[in-house]
């Protein structure tokens, strides 16, 4: 069992940057990959960026290629998100995601969720 709690959100500019954190409770966090989604309103939930459980795969939706970087500590039990470069379309709520499995931007993959966090950029 993990519980997740995601921070960092809020309302910046567009073209500024913010940085999003997900705490994981347990002591195995690092047999969990790691996802990071995100809900716009009147949208599906996407898949933004995934990494493995060492860190050493990563994988990131088209559009935030280049923008967003995902990383874990595990001896923290935190995962973040790192977005520069936001634009008014990254405006939605975010959501971390653990998984057993193999990390992918798949929601149906992942077994344990965060309550979100929004993210509001203005243009």
């Amino acid at each position: 069992q993990v519980q997740l709690v995601e921070s960092g959100g809020g309302l910046v500019q567009a073209g500024g940057s913010l940085r999003l954190s997900c705490a994981a409770s347990g002591r195995t966090f690092s047999r969990y990959a790691m996802g990071w989604f995100r809900q716009a309103p009147g949208k599906e939930r996407e898949g933004v960026a995934a990494i493995s459980g060492n860190g050493g795969s990563t994988y990131y939706e088209h559009s935030v290629k280049g923008r967003f970087t995902i990383s874990r500590e595990n001896a923290k039990n935190t995962v973040y998100l790192q977005m520069n470069s936001l634009k008014p379309e990254d405006t939605a709520v975010y959501y971390c995601a653990a998984t057993t499995n193999r990390g992918t931007l798949i929601d149906t993959d992942y077994n344990y969720w965060g309550q979100g966090t929004p993210v509001t950029v203005s243009s």
